[in-house]
């Protein structure tokens, strides 16, 4: 242990300027217009996969943004570890919230990073997190303690729903073969507590358009004679929760996983302080499905939430328009059990349903993907374990995410072997938001922490 620390601490500086390179580089994989950036990116990669010690690396191409994929063999006999990450990063808008430029990495202390953060788009979600991977893999081939054969996957469309990554997966099972899936892309309860994450919710995402007349009309000419689309959509997403925040959708909950009282109160021992919650968003009282405390309802309840919605005009100063059309875009966070395409099949069915008569509505799927539990009595599971409580002093506690990695579940259906998350973000760390960061003692511990759960991997498995 001593060993790793040390190098950490030797190389440092060059750890944080490597990452700060690479985040330099805007790789939204949503947007079109950084279709170069999101390439270079994968160049990058595979570049510090090379450096790092991988005997092969190549860059897959699929039908959308390529796969970077290294491997390093030092005896077939021995177990291999499959490393997945991705490179890809969220849109940053919007660009006027964020304190420093978004692709443009800078150190700040704050309040929980009082050793500095990186501030930049993708520092957390997942380009430091993926990078840990490659700066432990160096320690581990420089150090020549690398103890079993390891396998990276790093893919950019991860933000976009992975569309191109099952059929990857399907036709490279061989390539891909593995004793245990590694993955870095969650977070951990606090710098003092490390957790492991357990369950994944599931995902269904899609977008909905209601059309009115065929072109936008004056609202004092028409206004109150004709079905006005932005009305009736704000009507429809408002029928879709009840007076206790149920979800509406008939058949939504029929096979949701209800856990015991038992496994509630042993989610209930993870630590919370419900008025730091609130304090650290500027709430001044919580919401949610009535039934179920905070850590309930974002980890083991389905949700349904509207994540944009838009039509008619929004420029500076007045137009008196009713809009033809409006849109939203709606996100549907599943629980085990709950089957992606049924959900959106049933919202679908459900939500064109309750359309009025005067307009019309169009449903579009998106992406989605299912939930994912892992036992706790696996041997990934004891050596992340063992690995989090060398180098932070205290066992780490297993937790449900309210988060998705729709291809979590692919994996295990595929490649047949389980996947720990063994995350080292932030709660606090605006993921998908203005001012994303990563702390600095996370990078380099989760550096130190990686090249131990090989170890223990490896020991646990003979």
């Amino acid at each position: 242990m001593e060993d790793i620390k040390l190098y950490v601490s030797e190389h440092k500086d060059r750890f944080i300027n490597e990452l700060i390179d690479i985040l330099k580089i805007p790789s939204v994989s949503a947007d079109t217009a950084y279709s170069q950036d999101v390439l270079d990116t994968a160049e990058a990669v595979k570049t510090s996969l090379a450096k790092a010690g991988c005997d092969f690396v190549e860059i897959c191409e699929t039908a959308g943004y390529p796969i970077v994929y290294g491997e390093k063999t030092i005896d077939p006999k021995l177990p291999t570890i499959l490393v997945y990450g991705h490179y890809d990063v969220q849109p940053a808008d919007p660009l006027e919230l964020w304190t420093s430029p978004p692709f443009e990495p800078v150190i700040k202390k704050t309040e929980i990073h009082p050793e500095g953060a990186i501030f930049a788009r993708g520092s957390c979600d997942d380009k430091g997190q993926m990078y840990m991977h490659v700066k432990a893999f160096e320690y581990m081939i420089q150090s020549n303690t690398l103890p079993c054969n390891v396998k990276f996957m790093i893919e950019g469309e991860e933000e976009v729903g992975s569309v191109n990554l099952k059929t990857f997966v399907e036709n490279n099972t061989e390539k891909l073969k593995n004793d245990v899936i590694l993955i870095s892309d969650t977070g951990m309860i606090s710098n003092q507590q490390p957790s492991i994450t357990t369950g994944l919710r599931g995902l269904s995402y899609v977008e909905v358009e209601v059309t009115g007349p065929n072109r936008d009309l004056h609202s004092g000419l028409y206004g109150g004679a004709v079905a006005n689309p932005i009305n009736v959509l704000s009507k429809m997403i408002a029928s879709l929760h009840d007076e206790n925040n149920h979800i509406t959708i008939p058949g939504f909950y029929d096979n949701v996983e209800e856990l015991s009282l038992e496994e509630r109160a042993e989610m209930a021992k993870a630590p919370f302080n419900l008025d730091n919650y609130k304090k650290a968003l500027d709430l001044n009282d919580i919401y949610g499905e009535k039934g179920y405390v905070t850590n309930e309802r974002n980890s083991i309840r389905p949700t349904l939430d509207v994540n944009g919605i838009w039509g008619g005009y929004t420029g500076e100063g007045a137009k008196t328009v009713i809009a033809s059309k409006a849109f939203a875009k709606i996100s549907m966070r599943l629980v085990p059990n709950q089957d992606w395409e049924v959900i959106t099949e049933l919202f679908t069915k459900h939500f064109t349903s309750i359309a009025p008569a005067g307009v019309t509505v169009k449903v579009t799927p998106h992406h989605g993907g299912q939930g994912y539990v892992t036992p706790i009595d696996s041997i990934g599971y004891k050596a992340a374990n063992m690995a989090y409580t060398e180098t932070f002093g205290v066992p780490a506690i297993p937790v449900r995410s309210g988060g998705s990695i729709p291809i979590v579940a692919l994996f295990e259906k595929e490649l047949k072997s389980k996947t720990i998350l063994m995350g080292f973000g932030l709660d606090s760390d605006a993921i998908h938001s203005p001012n994303e960061h990563f702390g600095i003692f996370n990078y380099l511990k989760g550096i130190e922490t990686i090249p131990l759960f090989y170890k223990y991997f490896v020991e646990l498995s003979k």
